[in-house]
Formats: C-alpha cells, structure tokens, sequence
C-alpha cells in the first residue's frame, strides 16, 4: 500500500514540535507492515540542503506567484517529495514566523501550495507513483482535501490527522480565488469558517477520515468546551473520528545507547540514573551537595502547557525537600520570571532558555520526575520520553497524558501498576498540592523504584500505534467512498 504523508515538518530536517517528530517517525514504523509512506514537505533550505543533489525534478510552473518544480529523493533515511518554490519557503529560520515573530503575511499560499501540489500527487502528477492514501498533518496540510474533492475525477482516500485543535490556520474570504478554491468551497460544508477561510476546518469536514493523536483528546475535542470552535463539526463527523496515540522513536529515545547522558542503563538496575542525576546538578549549577529530589521540566513556555502554574506554585515547591531545572522558551514573561527565579534561589532552581536536544536528553536521564501541567495536551512526547528514561511523570489528567500514564493511587500501587502521578483539575492549587505528593513518594525508595521500573517497561514504541494506522487505511481502501457525512453545525462551537 502507498500512502503519501503531507506536513509542514519532519524530523530530523526540521522541527519545531512533536509533529516532526510523529512524522519523522512514522514512515519507518509503517514499513515492516507493508506500508510505503513518501512524505511531502515544503523546500526550506535545510531540506534542500539534504536533498537536492540526489534527487530527480519535476517541473511545476508558476505556483502562487513563481515558478516551482518538486523534488523525489532520499534524506535522512526517509523517502521524500520537497516543493521547491523559493519564493515561498527559502527563508531563515522559524518554518511559520519571521524573526519578530510575526506570522509570514503570506502564509495562506505556502501552504496552500503543499496542499494543492499534495492533490496533484495523489492525482498522478508523478509518473509511477500515484499513493492509495494521502494523509494530511494540521492546519498546513488542511486544504488538501479540499483540492482533491473540488478537483473532481478519482482521487485517493484522504486522512486528515490533528496534532492541535489550537491551531487552525484561518485567513480572509477574500483569498479564495487567489488559493485556486471554486466560489461553491465557500459554504457552511466546504472551506468557509465564520465567514473567513478555515484550513483545517476544511481537512475536517472533508477528508475521508479524522485521527488525533490520543483517544481522550478524540474525546475533548469533540467538547464545546475542547473543540475550539470545531465541536459541533467533529460531533458530526463522530463516526470517522479516532484518537491513535503516537510512540517516540525508540532508537533515537534509548537510555541503554543514549551518547547525550553520563551512563547510559544496564541491565534492570538504577544506578546510572544516579551518575546523570550528579552530572544535570552540576550542568545547572544545583548543590552537589543535596540529597534532595530533583523535579524537571522540558517544555515550550506557554499557556497550554500550564508553566505559568508553576512559578505560582514555586513559593510552596520551594518549601519541600527539592530542587528543579527547567529546559524551555516561549513566553517572555514567563521566560524572564524563570530566569529571575533561578537568581533568587541559586543552587535550587536551574534555567535554560531554548532547546538543546542533547541537554533535554540528560535531563530524562537525570531528574526524579518530570512536570508536564499542560492546561490541554493532544499527546505529549516528553512524558512518553520520561517513562523510557525512568523519570516518574506528573502530569494534569488531560488527552494523551491521561491515556499514557497511570496514576499512582493507592490501589495502583498496591497492584504495582503505576508509572506516574496524575492532577486534577489543571490549577496551582492542585498541581502544588500533587508535587507534594510525589516528594512523599519518592521518600519511600521500593514504590518510587517500582513506579520508575513500571515506566521502563512500557511499551512507548510506534508498534502499537502503527498497527492502528494499517487498519484504518485498511478500512478505507477496501470501503466503497461515499461523501463525507456531516450531521452538526460546522460553523459554531456548539
């Protein structure tokens, strides 16, 4: 089976969050299952860099206001199609936003360029290849659909995968001709979205399949409280909604062979997370002296993910017998009040600003446990990541945390099932009152070893989740296509 995979990242070419990572991911994962997956992404020049000398060119003509041609090659291990429109995507830095941190004025045609050269692929444009399933990833993949079910003719099945409601990639009507989009798209069941463009409002109403990526966040966004607008149309289209959990590649994710940590994991014993311990104290400036747990954080500083909680809390945290180290960016608020409260309390609080892949590493390998208070969370990876690593995860009861890690209550621990500590609800409050509970656990050495053996022991691989993906375009191959049904209002929260 062949299914083109469409997204606007992908690790290790490029990233900014944990989609790259599930698309980076999941080509590997699907090919022992006899799934071949090519992955469609724009022509930034990192990805240029890693491909253009050995790949074959297709020309494309004038594309949203110059010419582009797409490139068919190998990178990184993975099989690619990049759209090379320089006028579109060879800019520096951050995929989405310029260096004042402004959304790209023109990001409706760049990604309505993949989306559409994305149909035409699915189409036939290739010679020799023409995929079974195209698979779309968030807001930036969204029009794809669209093009296809405008497009009219045969045309492959189409997956539309949500990694964040949050995010949903809304422009002016006035661009509809300009994104090639008939006058009849702009309906209550096409692309239109309270009265302006909605992307991925489009990809939900119209592809033949919705996942995201947790079933309790299938779950919240189907919610007029979780589903951002989008409730009433995901309530509708209930019957092609699924949640399918992502995993965390396991060769890149492996304490056993890890180069970034201090000592790597041997056999069933602990010991060498006690050597990473030392070394992340002294990487921070932490007392090397302290025989206090030490709590982590790697994290984008922002609302979702609830940090602003914590430095509430930090008062209280504070007063227990611990310390903590945080990797992240974000917010500058937030920022500046972490920093701030490193110089307050040095030897207890240890900042770093950005992201270093090799210090969020260490830091799994490192720290006792790991805070995840996200206010909503579709997945998460990190706490996938501190269950490999042995970091006992706290995290808010929420989507894909609430599926991934079982919480440590007292029936749980007397079966020795648990891997982690839950909270709710998502307030400093709570959160203050469960990092006291996990500073009572950590005090009693044969739960907190049980809960960390626990988290090694659970499967966080793409085994699972891939197996999922193969039965749903399974289904979808082998059913006769009908339209898109739609039994609720897609243009109110409700």
């Amino acid at each position: 089976m062949r299914v083109l995979s469409v997204a606007s990242e992908v690790f290790p070419l490029i990233k900014t969050g944990g989609l790259a990572d599930v698309v980076g991911a999941l080509p590997g994962a699907l090919a022992p299952l006899g799934v071949e997956m090519r992955v469609l992404v724009p022509g930034y020049p990192a990805v240029l860099e890693k491909l253009k000398r050995r790949a074959s060119a297709t020309p494309l003509g004038p594309l949203f206001g110059g010419e582009a041609r797409l490139l068919a090659g190998k990178a990184a291990g993975l099989d690619l199609f990049a759209l090379d429109a320089p006028h579109l995507f060879a800019r520096p830095g951050n995929p989405y936003v310029d260096q004042h941190g402004h959304d790209w004025p023109d990001n409706a045609e760049r990604f309505a360029a993949l989306s559409l050269v994305a149909a035409r692929i699915g189409t036939g444009l290739v010679g020799g290849y023409r995929p079974d399933v195209v698979h779309g990833h968030d807001w930036q993949a969204g029009l794809m659909p669209a093009y296809l079910h405008y497009g009219g003719g045969a045309r492959p099945h189409t997956v539309m995968t949500v990694h964040n409601l949050a995010f949903q990639g809304r422009f002016p009507a006035e661009l509809l001709a300009t994104l090639m989009l008939p006058a009849a798209a702009m309906a209550i069941d096409g692309v239109e979205y309270y009265g302006g463009i909605g992307f991925l409002k489009a990809g939900l109403r119209l592809a033949d399949r919705i996942t995201t990526v947790s079933p309790t966040y299938a779950e919240e966004i189907a919610t007029v409280e979780g589903g951002m607008g989008l409730g009433g149309l995901l309530r509708g289209r209930a019957d092609v909604l699924s949640g399918i959990l992502n995993g965390i590649d396991e060769t890149v994710w492996d304490p056993a062979s890890d180069p970034s940590l201090a000592a790597n994991r041997a056999g069933r014993g602990l010991a060498w997370r006690r050597q990473n311990k030392a070394a992340l104290r002294a990487r921070f400036g932490l007392d090397a002296r302290s025989k206090r747990m030490l709590f982590g954080v790697i994290s984008r500083l922002s609302e979702q993910k609830g940090l602003d909680l914590l430095l509430a809390a930090l008062p209280r945290f504070l007063a227990l017998d611990a310390d903590l180290v945080l990797v992240g960016a974000g917010d500058a608020a937030q920022e500046d009040a972490y920093r701030a409260a490193a110089e307050r309390t040095p030897g207890r609080v240890g900042v770093f600003i950005g992201y270093d892949e090799k210090l969020a590493h260490l830091v799994q390998g490192g720290v006792d446990a790991l805070i995840v208070p996200s206010r909503f969370e579709p997945c998460g990876l990190t706490q996938l990541c501190a269950l490999r690593y042995g970091a006992v995860p706290v995290v808010a009861r929420v989507g894909g945390l609430a599926d991934t890690v079982i919480d440590a209550n007292e029936m749980a621990v007397a079966a020795r099932v648990a891997t982690g500590i839950q909270f709710s609800p998502v307030t400093e409050a709570a959160l203050a009152h469960t990092l006291a509970r996990a500073v009572t656990l950590w005090r009693q050495p044969r739960i907190w070893r049980r809960m960390q053996r626990n988290g090694m022991a659970t499967d966080v691989s793409w085994r699972r989740p891939a197996e999922r993906y193969v039965e749903l375009y399974e289904e979808l191959v082998a059913a006769q296509r009908d339209p898109p049904s739609i039994h609720g209002p897609v243009s109110a929260a409700g």
